[in-house]
């Protein structure tokens, strides 16, 4: 298997709502992270959806080059390569583009995915996430509009905030308040704006109290009913069942329960990032414990070549992230559920 194409990508959404599951939808900084990604959705056996934020693209750019646009196309190239090898098929997305990021970001990589496409290729990645919550939701979707004609043109799906996902994602912080859950009347007001699939196909992430990073227990609210209810006011009013694909922001830390109830209210791709992190980078922390007089020279000594070889604890870095890709996959139902 390999890279999704646009019609493939489509059958991977339709079927995650057909049978009631969901992908994990992984952020990923480096090829190291990648391999781990794919690995992880491999050993489950489940597609899945590997992400790049705007921090994490300047950061496989170089971190004194800071180039969102080429570390967002250079970690594609890593993945689009890679991916081949295992049996599972892997989507490419950007992930919290805010509207100062649009300019430098999304919109330039929608102009070479539409060229691509004029050219009769492929588009690099398949789908670009629009995050409006930072400005009024009359302007969030006026902006949808425009970037899902120009996603249309580029062959990808568009995804969109409704509402306000709390906590800091790659420096934009929100605070956790009433607005994190949606409203039906935003969510009437999202179709009258972009239409219910006719004017290009959008993933719509309607906030039930999420938060990016991981919290103790109590400390955030998930009301995963509002998708529901969301759902079917909307498809009452427009006369089609469960409108929207949805996708659950702030994965990490969330109860099975809390991921069950939305994944059975339609979502169909959870993103999770503050989780995998941890699972990637405990075992290197652990390695280096264990490893002290060998990962450092002390007292006049050479240390040990294969203790402090990159390759040594960054397999371990791999398969403790590729462990936890496994665990989001059987939570979120898509273990076992690849395209054969």
């Amino acid at each position: 298997m390999a890279i999704a194409t646009p019609e493939v990508y489509a059958e991977m959404i339709d079927r995650a709502k057909a049978g009631k599951f969901a992908y994990p939808a992984v952020n990923i900084t480096s090829s190291q992270t990648i391999t781990a990604a794919i690995q992880g959705f491999a050993e489950a056996e489940s597609d899945g959806i590997i992400q790049v934020s705007v921090g994490g693209a300047e950061y496989a750019s170089g971190s004194t080059i800071k180039d969102r646009v080429t570390g967002s196309l250079a970690l594609a190239a890593y993945a689009t390569e890679v991916a081949k090898k295992y049996d599972v098929t892997i989507a490419l997305h950007t992930d919290h583009c805010a509207k100062q990021n649009l300019d430098s970001w999304v919109r330039p990589l929608l102009a070479i995915e539409a060229e691509q496409v004029k050219n009769g290729g492929l588009p690099t990645f398949q789908s670009h996430m629009w995050d409006g919550s930072s400005v009024p939701l009359d302007e969030n979707l006026i902006i949808a509009e425009e970037l899902l004609e120009l996603s249309v043109a580029a062959r990808t799906i568009l995804e969109i905030e409704v509402g306000v996902v709390g906590g800091e994602e790659d420096g934009h912080t929100a605070e956790i308040n009433d607005k994190l859950y949606t409203t039906v009347e935003d969510g009437l007001a999202t179709v009258k704006a972009l239409g219910a699939g006719e004017k290009g196909r959008y993933l719509t992430a309607l906030t039930f109290g999420n938060v990016h990073g991981v919290y103790k227990p109590g400390a955030v609210k998930l009301r995963p009913s509002i998708l529901a209810d969301i759902q079917k006011a909307v498809g009452d009013a427009i006369g089609k069942e469960n409108p929207f694909d949805l996708v659950f922001h702030g994965g990490s830390g969330s109860t099975l329960e809390e991921i069950t109830e939305a994944v059975d209210n339609g979502v169909i791709k959870m993103n999770i990032d503050t989780d995998t992190q941890y699972a990637f980078t405990r075992p290197v922390v652990d390695h280096m414990f264990r490893n002290y007089d060998g990962v450092l020279k002390i007292d006049g000594e050479v240390g040990n070549k294969k203790a402090y070889d990159p390759r040594a604890w960054g397999k371990l870095a791999e398969a403790g992230m590729a462990q936890r890709i496994v665990e989001a996959s059987q939570q979120l139902r898509s273990a076992g559920q690849k395209i054969r």
